[in-house]
């Protein structure tokens, strides 16, 4: 009978060789390199991930072209219909929502200078404490 109580103390040590506990948490994802840049695909509205410098990046979801625009050669305007924001290549006279694909005129009243000049744009100094 003493024999079997030290079999069953010796089971009761941990767990088997080479077992592992399951994590609680997914690891973290590998960091993105800093020569990395993101722009959504202008066709099925997916986040595409690019080298930066790259001229056109291809979706692999829905296999679209997309141009890649840096940010001084690109413009704003809010859409007619929904009022979403939108970005346009400059030289454009009209742009299409992706959202409710209305097309917006581009003209002098709704035109908004390009994010390049938003981002130069100094904040004015806090007052006070």
């Amino acid at each position: 009978m003493q024999s079997q109580q030290i079999e069953k103390e010796e089971d009761d040590e941990g767990p088997p060789p080479g077992w592992l506990p399951i994590p609680t948490q997914p690891p973290p994802p590998p960091p993105r390199p800093s020569g990395w840049a993101q722009m959504v695909c202008g066709s099925c509205r997916r986040l595409l991930s690019y080298p930066r410098g790259a001229k056109h990046v291809k979706c692999s979801c829905c296999q679209t072209v997309n141009i890649v625009l840096e940010a001084d050669q690109v413009g704003q305007v809010k859409c007619g219909s929904c009022a979403v924001l939108l970005m346009y290549p400059y030289g454009a006279s009209q742009v299409r929502c992706s959202s409710c694909r209305f097309m917006t005129e581009i003209g002098a009243h709704n035109k908004l200078p390009p994010w390049s000049v938003h981002q130069r744009t100094p904040t004015p100094p806090k007052t006070g404490c």
